[in-house]
């Protein structure tokens, strides 16, 4: 199974400053691990919501609303992307994530392709496949 880990944001991740040395010193032991054990899929920090925009659909029109997000109680700050066999197995390997100060991690399940079998028409099982497809070679490009 794969999750998503979401690292909240707060008031320094939201001014643009920096973790300091000793921080990014245990977070890359701690990917290190997560990656030399096969968990870690992605893991990326995100820029404030200062540099970030929000798109808002309604009624056929879709507005575009620059950051910052101050309104907003949760903004994220970075993710990880992990595969576990269990949700039980990944907060076994997010307990050991070098956080404290009452960061509030949140781990929720991807929902799978598979998961979508029952509903999709022979059509779009076949764009789905090429669209996987696709994704892998943009990876398999950009790693090149």
């Amino acid at each position: 199974m794969r999750f998503m880990v979401f690292v909240p944001a707060g008031p320094e991740s939201e001014t643009g400053a920096m973790p300091d040395t000793k921080l990014i010193a245990a977070m890359g032991a701690f990917n290190e691990e997560l990656a030399n054990a096969g968990v870690m899929l992605e893991a990326e920090g995100l820029h404030p919501t200062s540099k970030a925009v929000r798109l808002e659909y309604q009624g056929g029109k879709t507005r575009v609303i620059d950051g910052p997000f101050t309104e907003s109680k949760e903004l994220v700050a970075g993710f990880w992307m992990i595969q576990a066999p269990s949700l039980q197995e990944a907060i076994r390997w997010m307990r050991k994530a070098p956080f404290g100060g009452g960061v509030k991690l949140e781990i929720r399940p991807i929902v799978e392709a598979e998961e979508f079998d029952r509903i999709l028409t022979p059509e779009l099982r076949v764009r789905e496949q090429r669209l996987r497809e696709r994704l892998a070679a943009n990876r398999k490009a950009r790693e090149a």
